[in-house]
């Protein structure tokens, strides 16, 4: 069996589904050891957003990785990494609220709406929860291929949402760097899309 084949087998999405809960897996294992610093509250937040970060390049590189290297039983795996996505958003999204402002919902509204970064980062997660509802078979058939993709074309504005809210979030401590390479993975794929789509 290639690797090709494989992507097509039984066990492939349990398999992935086990490297995507990994990184969670580790952070509630070094989160009741002390292995996360001296503020462990930032760390899950900060490591849970990243997480969410790099899971919305990966659901955005597969179409590409896909075309380009001949392997169409990538696509049956995109939404698996989709809701995965969505669930460490979700926990990032927890860890603010729970660490910096105690489950109050009166200041976590007042802070979205004074905090521009915030606000960003809380709009990615809402254009990303009609993603991860509808992102199984029936939802397609209910609302048809067509309403269905252009639907999940929100990805994009949600990974844009995402990359402004780590700059402005970054801005305060003029740290930019892992910045930039988010910017540069997520207008890769944005340009080659655009390119497809033309070509298309």
């Amino acid at each position: 069996m290639n690797w090709r084949s494989a992507l097509l087998a039984p066990w492939a999405k349990p398999l992935l589904m086990l490297l995507l809960a990994g990184p969670l897996a580790w952070l509630v294992y070094a989160a009741f050891n002390d292995m996360l610093g001296a503020n462990p509250a930032e760390a899950l937040t900060r490591q849970s957003g990243d997480w969410t970060l790099r899971g919305l390049c990966l659901v955005l590189a597969i179409t590409p990785l896909r075309v380009l290297l001949k392997a169409p039983g990538l696509l049956r795996l995109r939404r698996t990494v989709g809701v995965a996505t969505f669930v460490y958003a979700v926990l990032h999204l927890l860890c603010y609220a729970w660490f910096d402002q105690g489950f109050e919902v009166d200041d976590i509204l007042r802070d979205i709406m004074k905090r521009p970064f915030i606000w960003l980062g809380f709009s990615a997660l809402v254009l990303m929860l009609p993603l991860a509802i509808t992102s199984n078979n029936r939802a397609i058939r209910w609302l048809g291929g067509r309403r269905w993709q252009l639907l999940h074309r929100l990805v994009y504005a949600a990974a844009l949402l995402a990359v402004l809210h780590f700059f402005w979030m970054r801005a305060g401590k003029n740290n930019f760097a892992e910045v930039w390479v988010y910017a540069a993975i997520l207008s890769a794929l944005m340009a080659w899309r655009l390119w497809w789509w033309r070509r298309a």
